[in-house]
């Protein structure tokens, strides 16, 4: 197959790339970030199973030049930080939404057989732009069943929590503090969040690119953690320092999957699993 994974160049384009390969498959990397095209290539040793789009899901017309030709369609691009989105807006609608909208339309100009939308737990009872503009991400690719019909791509989404240890999250953030303090900014202890690694979420995704469930919005269940016994289990002190206005306590992902009433992971149990991520 010959897949293309808008935002291919960052963390879970990356590990995408790695499973698709070794299949066998062709595959697209399209982002914007010509400094992580650089670097990819070199950390794949200019692999001849990938090809190389430099573009922003903002620009319709490269988006659809890039999907000539391609079987199926990973929808990863997204601007994701929650604290600069609350400041800019307009900026996630750009890329979150209008971008989703340019890949749903270049999917079906392409005959692509299936499009899969990379969503995020935040987009369920959001309260920042960037969960907002996740949430109607999804909406758009899921109505897009109805606007395209059965002569168009099969249009799904994947929804799940953050990844342990991806690009910008807490864990890289607070292995890099210890290497000089002992302590690291904490919201608020009893926060809660979802556990799921990269090859679970690899996995995950592909088997709506791949598989034959008749699920359209794909909802994983996943253990959960407290931010403070994240920090026990990291050998840190805390900072507690409150929970801004852009961020929640507790996530969900649908009505009564939340983080604060899933399988909980001990000290313990995190330990153990930092030392895989």
């Amino acid at each position: 197959m010959r897949i293309l994974i808008t935002g291919g160049s960052g963390f879970l384009g990356r590990h995408l790339a790695r499973k698709l390969i070794a299949r066998g498959d062709t595959v697209c990397i399209y982002s914007r970030d010509e400094v992580k095209h650089a670097v990819m290539m070199r950390e794949f040793d200019n692999d001849p199973n990938l090809r190389w789009f430099l573009g922003d899901v903002r620009d319709a017309g490269r988006l659809s030049r890039a999907m000539r030709g391609c079987d199926a369609v990973i929808h990863a691009a997204a601007l994701k930080r929650i604290e600069t989105g609350h400041y800019n807006p307009s900026e996630m609608v750009a890329t979150n939404i209008t971008g989703t909208q340019n890949a749903i339309d270049a999917a079906a100009e392409n005959y692509v057989k299936r499009f899969v939308f990379v969503s995020s737990d935040k987009a369920y009872q959001p309260i920042s732009p960037y969960g907002q503009s996740k949430a109607l991400a999804e909406s758009l690719t899921l109505n897009a069943n109805h606007v395209y019909g059965a002569r168009g791509p099969l249009y799904m989404a994947c929804r799940y929590g953050n990844v342990a240890a991806s690009t910008g999250s807490i864990i890289p953030l607070w292995r890099e503090l210890l290497k000089t303090s002992d302590t690291v900014p904490v919201t608020d202890p009893d926060c809660t969040r979802f556990w799921m690694t990269a090859d679970e979420a690899v996995a995950f995704v592909l088997r709506s690119v791949f598989g034959h469930s008749p699920d359209l919005l794909a909802i994983p269940e996943l253990p959960a953690f407290s931010v403070g016994d994240l920090a026990e289990a990291m050998g840190a002190k805390m900072n507690v320092t409150g929970l801004p206005p852009w961020e929640k306590k507790h996530e969900s992902m649908s009505d009564g999957n939340s983080s604060d009433v899933a399988k909980r992971m001990s000290v313990e149990d995190l330990r153990e699993a930092l030392k895989s991520v």
